[in-house]
């Protein structure tokens, strides 16, 4: 019986990370698919520069939501059934099948985002201490450069710092997570590495949008 619970959790972790958020908000609200406009990335950063912040934040709130209760199914399913380290590694595995929903998802044709808000989701979860530091840092990065793949990159790299050193991780998988998530979050964002270095990554403007604006950015 309690294969069945673990499956069951493991399949509504993808199935809360594959909701496309701004996906269905562009298509139900304003009759466009965001992946069609802007940077094409079906995430929150892109519903802000391309529909404004009143469509942009509920997504943000939703993306980073669902990745936080998928990691929380493993209260109600599974609970009890681990030792302590074994639980942390079914909430990271619970976590990283919600960001792959996000960036794969199986409602949106597997054309997603690149999981940064999910994986706020998952970090809030699991880190709650170290994301206020690193919260604080991406606010500072936004603000300094107005530019949001900078911050998040920057505080993807910064992150395991914060885990190990400042608020003394030792459990091995919470550690081996805060070094992927450092990895990850640049290999999702390789295009905007390049916009980066030919000087060409578009800054974010607070409060505007730019529904008729189709091209790459």
């Amino acid at each position: 019986m309690i294969y069945a619970e673990l499956i069951l959790a493991c399949l509504l972790a993808y199935l809360l990370g594959s909701i496309p958020t701004s996906v269905w908000v562009g298509k139900w609200f304003f009759n466009l698919d965001i992946r069609s406009m802007g940077s094409g990335n079906a995430g929150a950063t892109n519903t802000i520069r391309v529909l404004g912040l009143k469509a942009g934040i509920p997504v943000l709130i939703f993306d980073v939501f669902k990745a936080w209760m998928a990691v929380t199914l493993a209260c109600w399913l599974g609970d009890g059934v681990f030792t302590p380290n074994q639980d942390v590694i079914y909430r990271i595995v619970l976590g990283a099948l919600a960001v792959l929903g996000h960036v794969y998802p199986v409602f949106a044709g597997f054309r997603g985002g690149k999981g940064v808000a999910s994986l706020v989701g998952v970090v809030i979860a699991l880190y709650p201490q170290s994301f206020l530091v690193i919260l604080v840092f991406f606010t500072v990065m936004m603000v300094a450069t107005r530019i949001v793949s900078v911050s998040s990159m920057s505080s993807a790299i910064i992150f395991p710092f914060v885990v190990i050193f400042l608020f003394n991780e030792t459990r091995l998988p919470l550690i081996v997570l805060a070094l992927a998530i450092a990895l990850f979050v640049p290999y999702t964002h390789r295009e905007n590495i390049k916009r980066l270095l030919r000087g060409t990554e578009k800054k974010f403007d607070f409060g505007k949008n730019s529904i008729s604006n189709k091209s790459k950015g």
